[in-house]
Parts: C-alpha cells; structure tokens; sequence
C-alpha cells in the first residue's frame, strides 16, 4: 500500500461540495464520495443490507430486494436505540469501504467527499482538510431550490451540522463558492497546483 495523500473536502448543506468535486474531477483526481459509499454498504446482497433485514425484518425491503430508505429514516428518526444500532452497523463498514478507495486511488492525492467530515470526527483519515464556504443565507436558498425541501427542514438540517464557524477552524484551505462557477473554478486551479506540490513533499 503507498501512502496516499488524502484530502478531506467538506461544507454544509448547499455550499456546493458537488459542485467543487466536479471541478477536481477534471484534474484527474479520484473523489471518493462518503454518500456513495453509505449507498454501496446497504446495496443488494452487501453485508449491511442483511443485517439491517435481519435487525429489522423483510418489510424493510423493497420489492426488488433494496432498502426502504424512507422507511429505514422514519425507524431510526423516532427511536433513538435503533439509530445507534444503525450507525454502530454502518460506521465501520463505510469507514472500511473508504479506506479500500483511497489505496486504489491514483494521482497525486485523492478527495475524500464527506458532508460530516468535522462533526464525525474523520479529519483524522485527511492529510489536509477543504471547506467549501459561503454565507448560511446562501446555504439555504440554494439548498431549498435544489432539494425542494421547505425552509425549516432546511434549516433543522443545518442546526444538526456542525457551525460555521467550526467547519472554518477545522480548514487547512478554504473554498469561497459565494460566487459564480468560474470564481470557484479559479480557486480550485490554484488549490490543485498546491495539493500536487503538497503530496510530492
């Protein structure tokens, strides 16, 4: 196994933690994404999946077989002990699964996606830590239009975040997305010039 140089990119809802991913993808850089890999650990026929059946029963299922995500939330949602038995289940796995990603990943570092990079404590798998940035105004509309979601399960989703302010304590390098496409694009230029410089170190 070689020493990847893992970078760590993270931001609230609606910051565009999606947007600046694109942007390192066309540098050629691997993004392992942690929503993605919360997908493949309870995919069909995964390990995760027949535990939860299992823990649960079949009616957590689906007709083809995949996880009833919405019946899966509402579980765990209102009862706290299932919740912790969930995330007891998930955590490791996704953990494990992450790690497998970076030590196939290629290029001069990789960029590990994870929306509770600070909150979850995974800044200890990161060589260098990213935030993606902007105003919690901003935050909101732009979460609102892009999830259709009303204000205030918005804004519960950012209360549950961690704040502002401790994403920015937390930041080696910070991405001001308060602006156009192209601004962010400029930064993430520079920013890719100075993590391949950083990981030749």
């Amino acid at each position: 196994m070689r020493n990847q140089f893992v970078v760590g990119l993270t931001g609230g809802i609606g910051s565009g933690k999606s947007a600046a991913t694109a942007l390192f993808s066309k540098h050629n850089i691997d993004i392992i994404d942690a929503d993605e890999v919360a997908r493949d650990v309870v995919a069909i026929g995964s390990e995760g999946l027949q535990a939860i059946s299992e823990h649960f029963g079949d009616d957590i299922l689906l007709s083809n077989g995949s996880l009833n995500r919405p019946l899966l939330r509402e579980k765990v949602f209102s009862n706290s002990d299932e919740k912790v038995w969930l995330n007891i289940l998930l955590h490791p796995l996704i953990r494990e699964r992450m790690i497998a990603l970076i030590n196939e990943s290629q290029g001069p570092y990789c960029i590990l996606s994870v929306p509770l990079l600070v909150e979850n404590n995974l800044t200890t798998m990161c060589n260098h830590v990213v935030v993606v940035d902007c105003p919690e105004a901003m935050q909101l509309s732009r979460a609102m239009q892009r999830d259709g979601s009303s204000e205030q399960t918005i804004k519960s989703i950012m209360a549950s975040q961690a704040t502002r302010e401790v994403r920015l304590k937390a930041a080696d390098d910070v991405l001001d997305n308060s602006d156009s496409l192209q601004h962010l694009a400029k930064q993430v230029d520079v920013l890719h010039s100075k993590l391949s410089a950083l990981s030749d170190a």
